[in-house]
């Protein structure tokens, strides 16, 4: 900057002014150097820059916050990125001490201390999990044996239906190079070997069993300490009102989040119950299995029903002979899906819980990009803990708001309008 200033000629006679001289002795770093008697070039009779308006507007409160906004999001994003293996556990525990802190104070008030309380919970969960994993691990490694032949046969049996479509492709093709197009043997083409499938999901064994553990521990320890954190916060804060007011605050979301997460999960529990039984009715074996897939799958919001429609169509394919009966496998998983979807949930969960379906697809978008997998499965339940903290705290009331869904109300009085 210091090479715009433009300092009075000494053989013209003429001492630099008042303000050449303030200009060049300010300390200020933010401050233009330039020399107010200088002239725009190419226009002599522009006015002359203001230094004091630019330095207000440099200055101005406003333009800092938006500077220290975007600097802070995006310290937030890169936080969450680089620090998804500490995060992604923390947030299960979490999510967890909503869903099952009820109980606790249940066990509390049958004179079972929070500690012990905790103890018993987080051992019978480790037991079920336990049990269900060692009472599916056959039928689950028995398909997994079987995947590849399955594929092969679930594409025979759909070759009669797909052949008009490849032969429509075919003559596209051979018509593009009766015209010109390219001809000749394909270029050869370097395939690399990437990781499995279970290691782009889980990673290795290790990595697993010590997430789990730290989810357990770290539950355990939020159980077992019950309100601690509130009682430190009501001891900090200074007036009374804010007192009442955070103890207000979090029991309400406490408890609308343990609400919400409690309803899904049974909802997913019950949905996951039918389509085992109506798969069972069909003669599909390991029935079970494909009920807790699905039940695992509908915390996905959208590509969890298309995943469970593919793999229910394949499994499908390679189990029944008539293309019918087979295709009433994903078919009847699609009836309680929708049935499920936009009757039973927003019956249970009502207006205030349900999230519209763009908050739904860009969180499950950003969560998936920034933490993959894992992230895909806690994307809704951390959405609506956060649409439900926003709608307790009346400064974030309007965030809460764009967040949820349209009620008719609304829609009638758009209407008229």
């Amino acid at each position: 900057m210091a090479g715009l200033y433009m300092s009075a000629d000494p053989s013209s006679g003429v001492a630099p002014n008042t303000a050449d001289r303030a200009a060049r002795s300010t300390d200020s770093s933010l401050a233009p150097n330039v020399s107010v008697r200088a002239t725009t070039p190419g226009l002599p009779d522009a006015p002359p820059p203001d230094l004091g308006r630019t330095g207000e507007a440099i200055d101005r409160p406003r333009s800092r916050s938006i500077e220290a906004t975007l600097l802070t999001v995006l310290a937030v994003l890169y936080t969450l990125y680089f620090a998804r293996a500490f995060l992604i556990p923390i947030v299960f525990a979490m999510l967890l001490n909503f869903l099952l802190s009820p109980l606790i104070r249940r066990l509390a008030k049958l004179h079972v201390k929070p500690p012990l309380g905790a103890g018993l919970v987080v051992v019978l969960l480790l037991v079920g999990i336990g049990w269900g994993a060692y009472e599916l691990a056959t039928p689950a490694q028995r398909w997994a044996s079987i995947a590849p032949d399955a594929f092969a046969r679930a594409q025979g049996k759909l070759r009669g239906v797909i052949r008009p479509m490849q032969q429509v492709s075919k003559n596209m093709e051979q018509a593009a190079s009766a015209v010109g197009g390219p001809t000749g043997r394909a270029p050869d083409v370097v395939v690399q070997s990437g990781p499995s499938l279970t290691s782009r999901l889980f990673g290795t064994t290790q990595r697993v069993i010590a997430g789990l553990a730290e989810i357990f521990i770290l539950l355990y320890f939020l159980l077992a300490g019950g309100d601690l954190f509130l009682q430190k916060l009501i001891k900090v804060l200074p007036h009374v009102s804010d007192k009442v007011k955070a103890v207000d605050i979090a029991r309400a979301t406490e408890a609308t989040v343990s609400a919400y997460l409690t309803t899904t999960l049974l909802v997913n529990l019950v949905e996951g119950a039918m389509v085992a039984l109506v798969l069972w009715l069909l003669g599909m074996p390991s029935a079970v299995l494909w009920g807790v897939m699905v039940f695992f799958l509908e915390f996905v919001p959208y590509l969890g029903a298309v995943t469970a429609i593919v793999v229910l169509g394949v499994a499908g394919l390679t189990t029944f002979d008539q293309l019918g009966r087979a295709l009433l496998v994903p078919g009847s998983f699609l009836a309680i899906n929708m049935l499920q979807a936009n009757f039973v949930t927003p019956l249970l969960l009502g207006h205030r819980l349900t999230l519209n379906p763009v908050a739904i697809f860009t969180g499950l978008a950003f969560f998936y990009w920034i933490w993959g997998v894992p992230g895909a499965f806690v994307s809704v339940p951390l959405l609506a803990t956060f649409k439900i903290f926003c709608d307790n705290i009346e400064s974030l009331a309007a965030i809460g708001e764009f967040l949820g869904q349209r009620d008719e109300d609304e829609r009638r009085q758009s209407a008229r309008v």
